[in-house]
C-alpha cells in the first residue's frame, strides 16, 4: 500500500463529519486520487459507467423501489393491514402481531425498511395507538418489524450485495426468507410477553364476513409476493424480470382494480423513484470506484494477512466482524458497511471458507439492525416523527427489540442452514 491511498479515506472521513452523502466523499476522493497518481480518470470513469450500464440485475432496484412507492401512494397498505387483522383475530396483543404479520407481507414487495416505516407503519402506529397500546412501544415495534423487508425477497440491500460481492443474486433473495420469518418469530413472542405484563387489549372479534370481506380486497395486492416468490425461486424469471412483472401488475391493480391511482399521482411517483434510484446509482458507482482503489493499492491483501495472524477459525471470523458491524451501525447508515467495508472483507470471507450467501444475508440483517440503534439508527427517527413522540422515548422503548433483533442474528450467524436451507432445497 501506498501514502496515496489516505486520499480517498480522507475524503469518505470528511463526507462523515460535514453530514454529507458518503458517495460525494468516494467520488471526490477518486479523483483527486487518480490526479496524484497520474492515472488516466477517463478511461476508468467510463469503463466503471459502462459495466454498470451492463449489469441487468441493477435494473431490478427501481423496479421494485417503484413498486413499494406504489403500494404506498395507492391506499394498497391499508388493505394488507386489515387483512392481516382479520388472520390474527382476537388475541392479547393482537394489533402487535398484526404489525409484525403485516410488515412481513408488505416485505414481499417492498424490499424497503424506510418504506415499510413511513408507509404502512403510519397506519399501523396509529392503530395501536387508537387502541391503547402506549406510542412508544407502537413506534418501537413498527421500526423493528420494518427490518424484516430488507431480509425477505425482494431486497433491495441483497441486490446491492449481489452486485459488490459477485454472489448469485437469486441465491441471496432465497436465503433471506427464513430468516426473516425467525425475525417475525422472535418478536411475536416479545409482543407476547410484553402485552402480558402490561396488559396490552385483546384485539376485535373478527367475524367470518370481515374475514373474507377484507382478504377479498387484500387478494389482488397479495398476488404480488406470490408472482415475485414463485417466479423468482422456480427460476422462470430472474430478480430483474420478476421486479419488472411486480411493477407492471402493481401498476395495472393500483389505476383498473384498486382505482388509487391517477396519472398526476403516477407521475409523482415515477419522479420520487427515479429520484431515489438516483442517489442508490451514484452510491453503486461510488463503490465501483473505491473497490478498484482497494485492488490497486492490495488493501485486502494486507487486511488478509494481518487478520489471519490472530484469528484462527471462520466462528472467531464471524463474531469479530459481526460485533464491528453492530458497533459501527450506531454510528453510521448503511453506506459505510456495504459500500466500503465489504469489499475490503470479502477476501477474508473466501479465506475461511464461509458461504458468500449466508455472509451475505447475516451482514445485510447486522446493518438493517443498524438502523433501529441509538443515536444514528434511520428508523428510530422515522417513526418517532410518524408517532410524534419525543426521540428519547423511541430509543427507551426500541433497546429490548434490538436484543431481539440481535438473539435472530446470532441464531443466523451460527446456523448458516437457516440461510441455505431454502436455496438447496430449490437446487440453485
Amino acid at each position: 500500500m501506498t501514502w496515496y491511498l489516505i486520499i480517498p479515506f480522507a475524503f469518505i472521513f470528511l463526507a462523515f463529519i460535514l453530514r454529507l452523502p458518503i458517495s460525494f466523499g468516494m467520488i471526490g476522493g477518486t479523483i483527486v486520487y487518480f490526479i496524484a497518481k497520474g492515472l488516466s480518470i477517463g478511461t476508468f470513469f467510463n469503463t466503471t459507467l459502462f459495466s454498470m450500464y451492463e449489469s441487468y440485475v441493477l435494473i431490478a432496484i427501481p423496479l421494485f423501489m417503484f413498486t413499494a412507492n406504489a403500494m404506498n401512494a395507492t391506499q394498497t397498505t391499508d388493505k394488507i393491514f386489515n387483512f392481516a387483522r382479520a388472520l390474527i383475530g382476537r388475541k392479547h396483543g393482537a394489533t402487535g402481531y398484526v404489525n409484525i404479520l403485516a410488515s412481513l407481507i408488505f416485505a414481499g414487495m417492498s424490499g424497503s425498511a424506510l418504506a415499510d416505516a413511513s408507509g404502512l407503519g403510519i397506519i399501523e402506529i396509529e392503530e395501536m395507538k387508537k387502541e391503547g397500546y402506549d406510542a412508544p412501544f407502537a413506534c418501537a415495534i413498527t421500526g423493528a418489524s420494518s427490518v424484516v423487508g430488507p431480509i425477505f425477497p425482494p431486497s433491495i440491500p441483497l441486490i446491492v450485495f449481489g452486485m459488490i460481492s459477485g454472489a448469485s443474486v437469486g441465491k441471496l433473495l432465497m436465503g433471506g426468507m427464513v430468516p426473516a420469518i425467525i425475525l417475525c418469530i422472535l418478536m411475536a413472542f416479545y409482543v407476547y410477553f410484553i402485552s402480558k405484563k402490561r396488559k396490552y387489549p385483546i384485539g376485535a372479534k373478527v367475524s367470518f364476513k370481515y374475514f373474507v370481506r377484507s382478504s377479498f380486497k387484500a387478494l389482488p395486492a397479495l398476488f404480488t409476493p406470490v408472482i415475485l416468490l414463485i417466479g423468482i425461486y422456480t427460476g422462470i424469471m430472474t430478480p430483474t424480470e420478476a421486479g419488472a412483472i411486480a411493477a407492471a401488475y402493481t401498476l395495472i391493480i393500483a389505476l383498473v382494480i384498486y382505482r388509487t391511482l391517477n396519472f398526476k399521482a403516477l407521475k409523482k411517483l415515477l419522479i420520487s423513484t427515479l429520484e431515489a434510484f438516483g442517489a442508490v446509482f451514484l452510491m453503486v458507482a461510488a463503490a465501483r470506484t473505491y473497490i478498484y482503489i482497494v485492488s490497486i493499492e492490495q488493501v485486502d491483501n494486507a487486511i488478509l494477512n494481518f487478520v489471519s495472524g490472530f484469528v484462527s477459525s471462520p466462528v472467531v471470523f464471524l463474531i469479530a466482524i459481526n460485533i464491528i458491524f453492530l458497533i459501527l451501525g450506531c454510528f453510521t447508515d448503511m453506506a459505510i458497511g456495504m459500500y466500503i467495508m465489504v469489499p475490503m472483507i470479502l477476501p477474508l470471507v473466501h479465506y475461511f471458507g464461509i458461504d458468500i450467501v449466508h455472509f451475505g444475508v447475516m451482514i445485510v440483517l447486522n446493518m438493517m439492525i443498524g438502523l433501529m440503534t441509538p443515536p444514528f439508527g434511520m428508523l428510530l427517527f422515522v417513526t418517532a416523527s410518524v408517532g410524534k413522540i419525543e426521540l428519547k422515548e423511541m430509543i427507551r422503548e426500541s433497546l429490548p427489540l434490538v436484543g431481539v433483533l440481535i438473539v435472530a442474528l446470532v441464531i443466523i450467524a451460527a446456523f448458516p442452514e437457516t440461510v441455505l436451507f431454502v436455496t438447496r432445497i430449490m437446487g440453485r
